[in-house]
């Protein structure tokens, strides 16, 4: 058991002179106002509210009156390893943000928005060399990582085996390493993690588009018929990568009276799965080469695609069901908000994989600034910059105007 006698001397003096301080139930309530932050900010100034007729102080505050004279806020932090009570906060408004489009009835959504067409999208990235995976009990094939068959039978060009017959679990240290890190496009996988919001961007513009397409009209005739609004989430893959969790639903055309109208045609959930599939098929944006010596990549998103119609008859309890309820998307999608790239590595062994990526950017960097691509026109401007999150300079959670 953890006892006083365990903290070192001089912790020892301040926890005891806390306990015995006579403002000590002050201190105690400004901790619960900050909901056990982890790492609370400390302020110090004060401030007045007035009325603007009368001249007169209403209120007012100074953090002088506090134990210490010291004010505590809240971190804000969205991650969970760093900060587990506002992580958990900021988890509960990505659930009620995400709810509020699918299902309506709060933020001023109404619940008119849960006929509309909606889909649960994930896309992810593509392959940038072979990785030690852990599959899900019960899904079909074996859980062997990679079964040595056919051309997994191959060594690489290092002379290292390309399979894997071990059952890995989730928590498994292998999981998300290459099967040989000298085989694996690490700038690769950086350069498609840097335009991976530009693929997110051109993949709505796509959508559009096809719904243009499905309906026989014009873009500009298929905007006054029916909008596309989003919210989605990135969440980082075990190799290091992110992938995209979107909840797509289609609206008409926004007005004064009805902001959140139904689309003006017809289209269905099983429609929109469709147009999502070929939209996510048709996306490539063209990288510029990091230096002299790289070549012009053509990024696109991975073939691994899952679209998925969302309603309110669907079971809530079954995730992997053709058809999906929305409290288990917004469950789903959530709990990835609070995630990042550092939350992947042990705390008790090191990442060599993320670690070599860190050092890929590092290096990527300086070979980028030199040839003139880090600068404020270049294309990889600030890249060093996302070094802790691998590359990935978009947003964790992000949704349209009107979502």
């Amino acid at each position: 058991m953890f006892t006083l006698q365990d903290l070192p001397a001089s912790t020892r003096v301040q926890v005891t002179d806390r306990l015995t301080s006579p403002d000590l139930g002050r201190w105690l309530a400004q901790v619960q106002q900050v909901g056990r932050c982890s790492n609370p900010i400390r302020v110090v100034g004060s401030s007045e509210i007035i009325d603007p007729t009368t001249g007169v102080v209403v209120r007012s505050y100074s953090s002088a009156s506090e134990p210490d004279g010291i004010t505590y806020l809240r971190c804000g932090n969205r991650r969970r390893a760093v900060c587990e009570s506002c992580s958990h906060q900021y988890q509960g408004d990505v659930y009620h943000v995400i709810m509020a489009g699918a299902a309506g009835g709060m933020k001023n959504v109404p619940e008119t928005v849960a006929d509309h067409p909606l889909v649960f999208a994930t896309l992810t990235a593509p392959s940038f060399g072979p990785v030690h995976a852990a599959k899900k009990p019960g899904q079909r094939g074996t859980r062997r990582c990679r079964p040595r068959s056919g051309d997994a039978r191959k060594l690489c060009p290092h002379g290292r085996a390309l399979w894997c017959m071990a059952v890995h679990d989730h928590d498994d240290i292998l999981v998300g390493q290459p099967l040989c890190r000298d085989c694996y496009d690490y700038l690769g996988h950086l350069v498609w993690q840097w335009y991976a919001p530009e693929l997110w961007r051109r993949f709505t513009i796509a959508l559009g588009r096809g719904l243009a397409r499905h309906l026989g009209v014009s873009e500009t005739a298929c905007r006054r018929l029916v909008r596309v609004q989003f919210a989605k989430v990135a969440e980082f893959q075990r190799r290091g990568v992110v992938h995209f969790h979107a909840l797509i639903r289609l609206d008409g055309h926004p007005t004064d009276d009805d902001p959140f109208p139904p689309p003006a045609c017809t289209i269905t959930g099983a429609a929109l799965v469709e147009l999502v599939l070929q939209a996510t098929a048709e996306v490539s944006c063209e990288a510029s080469p990091v230096d002299r010596h790289d070549v012009t990549r053509v990024l696109r998103f991975g073939r691994q695609v899952d679209a998925r119609a969302v309603h309110g008859d669907a079971d809530r309890e079954a995730i992997g069901s053709a058809d999906l309820h929305p409290e288990t998307v917004a469950a789903y999608v959530a709990k990835y908000a609070t995630k990042a790239a550092a939350d992947l590595a042990d705390g008790h062994h090191r990442n060599p994989h993320l670690a070599r990526l860190k050092r890929v950017v590092s290096k990527t960097a300086l070979r980028a600034g030199i040839a003139g691509l880090t600068g404020p026109d270049g294309p990889y401007k600030g890249w060093s910059r996302w070094t802790d999150m691998l590359g990935f300079r978009g947003h964790f959670a992000s949704k349209s105007r009107r979502y």
